[in-house]
C-alpha cells in the first residue's frame, strides 16, 4: 500500500555533506529531517558489524596511509566480481579503529572532513538513533542493509544473526520497531523471515532490470530483478516482503532527449501487492541527474555563474523528487536529506495554496 507521507531516508547519513557512514553524517541526517538513517553492514574478522558501503575499504578510509594494514591489500571475488582492496573481514575491530573515514566522491564533494571520524559500529549507530530520537522528540528509524550476505556466510561470518542480536539488545524487534531490513538478495530476506523468525519490515532492493541477485547466481538460478519485480515475482515473495527498493530508473527511466520519461508499472504493481516503494538514490549533483535537470553553477551552491552542467554543481533535485512521488514512490533514499525535506515542504505549500 502507498504511504500517506513520503519517507526521507538519509542514505549513509547526510553523505552529500560529510563522509558517508560516519556518526557525524548520521547525526546531521537526523537534524536535517531524515525519518530513517540508512546504513550498510559488513563484518570484521572478529565478527563485529560495522557500517561501510563495501567490505573493501581502500577508497573510503586512510588505510593506504597505514603500512601495517595496507600490506594486506589483495584480490578477491565478491559476488562474482573481481575486486582488489583491503577487506573488513581481514581486519579485527581494533585494527579497523586505527583508520579514519574519507570522502568516497572527492571529485564531486568536499574532502575537508577527511580523517575527522573513525569507522562506526552498528551498536554505536543504534545508540545514536536512540539519543537523537529523545533529543529531537521524534522517532528516528534505522534502515539497515545487509551487504554481501552470501559472501560473508561463506566466510563463517553470517550477518543476519549478528544484526538481529544487536537489534534485540536494544529492544528493536517486532513489527512495530522503527526498523526496515533491506537486501539485494531475496534468499537472505526469506531466511530472515522463515528460519530466524524476523518480524521486522523487509525490503528487496533491485539494481538494473537484467541483473541477477548474487545469492541466486550462487545457487545456479538466473532470475533477474525485472522478473522479481514483476507481479508474479512479487507474488512469489508474499509473506517475505513489506516493500521494494528499486533503482530510481526502474520507476522513472530517462528519455532519449534527457528528460524524465514515462513511469513504468513498478510502483503500481508493488502497491497492488501491498508493498511500499522506496527508490534510490537521489543526489543533488548534476552528475546524478538527467540532463534536463542539470544546472550551471558553483559546486554545491544550487546555481549561479559557472561552467554549464558542472558535474559537481547542484541541479534541480526537487523536480526529480516530485516526479518520482507523482509516479508512486513512497520513500526517497537521498544523500541530501535537507534538500529533499525542503522539496517536500515546498510541495505541500503549493498544494495548500
Amino acid at each position: 500500500m502507498p504511504t500517506p507521507t513520503p519517507l526521507v531516508l538519509g542514505h549513509r547519513g547526510a553523505s552529500g555533506h560529510l563522509p558517508e557512514h560516519t556518526l557525524a553524517a548520521y547525526e546531521l541526517a537526523a537534524r536535517q529531517g531524515a525519518d530513517y538513517l540508512e546504513l550498510d553492514l559488513v563484518a570484521t574478522r572478529d565478527g563485529v558489524l560495522v557500517t561501510r558501503h563495501e567490505n573493501d575499504i581502500w577508497g573510503t578510509t586512510d588505510v593506504a596511509d597505514h603500512p601495517e594494514l595496507a600490506g594486506r591489500r589483495r584480490r578477491a571475488t565478491i559476488d562474482g566480481r573481481d575486486v582488489e582492496g583491503v577487506f573488513t573481514e581481514d581486519l579485527d575491530l581494533a585494527e579497523l579503529r586505527t583508520l579514519r573515514a574519507r570522502e568516497r566522491l572527492p571529485q564531486l564533494r568536499s574532502t575537508a572532513h577527511d580523517g575527522d571520524w573513525s569507522v562506526a559500529t552498528f551498536p554505536e549507530i543504534i545508540a545514536l538513533r536512540a539519543a537523537l530520537s529523545q533529543e529531537l522528540d521524534r522517532e528516528i528509524g534505522l534502515y539497515v542493509e545487509l551487504k554481501h550476505p552470501t559472501h560473508f556466510r561463506g566466510l563463517g561470518l553470517p550477518l543476519e544473526e549478528r544484526m538481529l542480536a544487536d537489534l534485540e539488545a536494544a529492544g528493536l524487534t517486532g513489527r512495530e520497531a522503527p526498523v526496515f531490513v533491506q537486501c539485494f538478495e531475496p534468499g537472505t530476506l526469506r531466511r530472515l523471515r522463515d528460519e530466524l523468525g524476523c518480524e521486522l519490515r523487509q525490503v528487496l532492493l533491485a539494481t538494473a532490470p537484467g541483473d541477477v541477485p548474487a545469492d541466486l547466481v550462487a545457487a545456479g538460478e538466473q532470475v533477474t530483478y525485472a522478473e522479481l519485480m514483476s507481479p508474479d515475482g512479487l507474488g512469489a515473495l508474499a509473506g517475505v516482503l513489506d516493500g521494494v527498493g528499486p533503482s530510481k530508473l526502474m520507476v522513472l527511466p530517462w528519455a532519449e532527449d534527457g528528460t524524465l520519461g514515462e513511469p513504468t508499472s513498478l510502483a503500481a504493481d508493488a502497491h497492488a501487492a501491498g508493498l511500499v516503494v522506496h527508490a534510490w538514490t537521489f543526489r543533488a549533483e548534476n552528475r546524478f541527474l538527467p540532463p534536463a535537470l542539470r544546472r550551471p553553477g558553483i559546486p554545491g551552491d544550487g546555481g549561479g555563474a559557472g561552467a554549464a552542467a558542472d558535474p559537481a554543481a547542484h541541479g534541480d533535485l526537487a523536480a526529480e523528487v516530485h516526479a518520482h512521488l507523482a509516479a508512486g514512490v513512497d520513500g526517497i533514499f537521498t544523500d541530501h536529506p535537507d534538500l529533499v525535506v525542503q522539496a517536500l515542504r515546498a510541495g505541500r505549500g503549493t498544494e495548500a495554496g
